[in-house]
Parts: C-alpha cells; structure tokens; sequence
C-alpha cells in the first residue's frame, strides 16, 4: 500500500488507482496532520510513504527514523506527464525492493538506498 502525503499531485494518486495500487491519500482523509503523524500512519500496517517533501529525508538521515519505506518525487510541475509512468514502472516492477529504502525518483534516474538501522 501507498501513503500519499498530502503534497503529491492527484493525477499521480489517480494513476497509481487506475493500475490496481491501492493509495491512502492523507489530503483525502488527514489534511493538515504532521510529517511525524504520516509517519506513524505508514508504520501499522506498513505502507510506502509517497511523498514531494524532501523533509522526509532529513527524519530519515539526521533524526534515525527507522522501519520506514520512502519515495521521494522531485520533478517540475511541468515533468507531471513524465513521472507518472516512471513511478508506475517503478512500482509494478520493483515494489518489493521500495521497502526499508529511501527512494529518490527524478524524469532521469531513480536512486535506491536502503534505510540505515
């Protein structure tokens, strides 16, 4: 499952729909909560955090959160039509591998790296 943080673009989470992927949008359900309440929403059961907050990596990096899965989108709004199928391939393809990882996906490259202990 996918925890749609509430700065991530509808067209991405209608997408991610469209092919099966179930997506809990917290602009849907939780507007206005914390990133350290996405976080514990991501946590039971675990989810993927989708997100365009590169704060995200700093609860990561600098504050140790762990047992988290993210992926962080950076793209201009304009590159919106060409994200969306890489996210998409990314998720049909390699899912699996998205969990305990910082993700970082840009229209050119997609970066994975496991989340330290």
């Amino acid at each position: 499952m996918i925890l749609a943080d509430e700065n991530i673009d509808f067209a991405i989470i209608k997408a991610l729909r469209d092919i099966g992927v179930e997506v809990h949008s917290i602009a849907e359900s939780n507007s206005g909560i914390s990133d350290s309440e996405v976080i514990k929403l991501s946590l039971n059961p675990s989810k993927i955090i989708l997100t365009e907050d590169k704060d995200f990596g700093e609860w990561v990096y600098a504050h140790h959160v762990t047992g988290i899965s993210v992926v962080f989108l950076r793209y201009d709004f304009k590159e919106t039509r060409e994200i969306i199928p890489i996210l998409i391939n990314l998720i049909q393809n390699r899912f699996d591998e998205l969990k305990g990882c910082f993700t970082t996906i840009t229209t050119k490259k997609i970066r994975i790296r496991k989340v330290p202990l």
